[in-house]
C-alpha cells in the first residue's frame, strides 16, 4: 500500500511557535513540507489560517495577503482562509479554522483520498478529530514544537514530529 500523505497546517499555530521558538516568522512552506514529508508522496497540503481585520496595521494586512498569494502559487497547496472575531472585552479569537481543519481532514478521510495526516497543530482541541482518524484507519501524525502546549494531543497520535528537529537554516527566510 502506498504512503499518501496530506498535511494540515494550523497557520497560526505555527506562525506562534515559530515565533516563540525561533524568533522568526518568515518562511519558506514548500521547504517546510518537504521536510515534514521525509521523502514520502505528500498529495497536497492544505493552510489554515484567519485573515487580518482593520484593527490591525495596513502595511501588516497587506503583508499578510502577498503571503497568502504567494502560497496560492505553490503546487499542490490550497488555501483556507477563516476570520478574527472581536470578542467583548476587545480581544480577537480566530473563527472558522479548527472546524475547517477538522472537516476538511474528515471528509477527505472518508473520500480515501489519503494513508497517513500530518497536523501541524500543538491545538489539544484535535483530540477527538485523531481519534475519529484512527477509527477510519488512517494514521495520524502531529507536527509541533516540543514546547507547545498539547501533551494530550501527542498521546493519541501515531508520530510525534518535533518541530524543533528541522533545518530551519533552510526553511526561514
Amino acid at each position: 500500500m502506498s504512503r499518501r500523505l496530506v498535511i494540515f497546517i494550523d497557520g497560526s499555530n505555527l506562525y506562534n511557535g515559530m515565533r516563540d521558538n525561533l524568533s522568526s516568522t518568515r518562511f519558506n512552506l514548500q521547504e517546510l513540507i518537504k521536510q515534514l514529508g521525509q521523502k514520502r508522496n505528500v498529495n497536497r497540503s492544505y493552510y489554515y489560517n484567519a485573515v487580518l481585520t482593520d484593527d490591525y496595521d495596513n502595511n501588516l494586512r497587506e503583508g499578510q495577503q502577498r503571503f497568502f498569494e504567494s502560497l496560492r502559487r505553490i503546487p499542490y497547496v490550497t488555501v483556507r482562509l477563516g476570520r478574527l472575531h472581536k470578542r467583548e472585552d476587545g480581544s480577537l479569537v480566530e473563527k472558522g479554522i479548527d472546524v475547517a481543519i477538522a472537516v476538511e481532514t474528515l471528509t477527505l478521510a472518508y473520500e480515501d483520498a489519503y494513508d497517513t495526516a500530518l497536523i501541524v497543530s500543538g491545538d489539544g482541541d484535535y483530540v477527538e478529530l485523531v481519534e475519529a482518524l484512527k477509527r477510519k484507519g488512517k494514521h495520524v501524525e502531529v507536527a509541533m514544537f516540543r514546547n507547545q502546549s498539547a501533551g494530550v494531543l501527542i498521546e493519541h497520535v501515531d508520530m510525534f514530529v518535533p518541530l524543533d528537529d528541522l533545518d530551519w537554516e533552510k526553511v526561514l527566510f
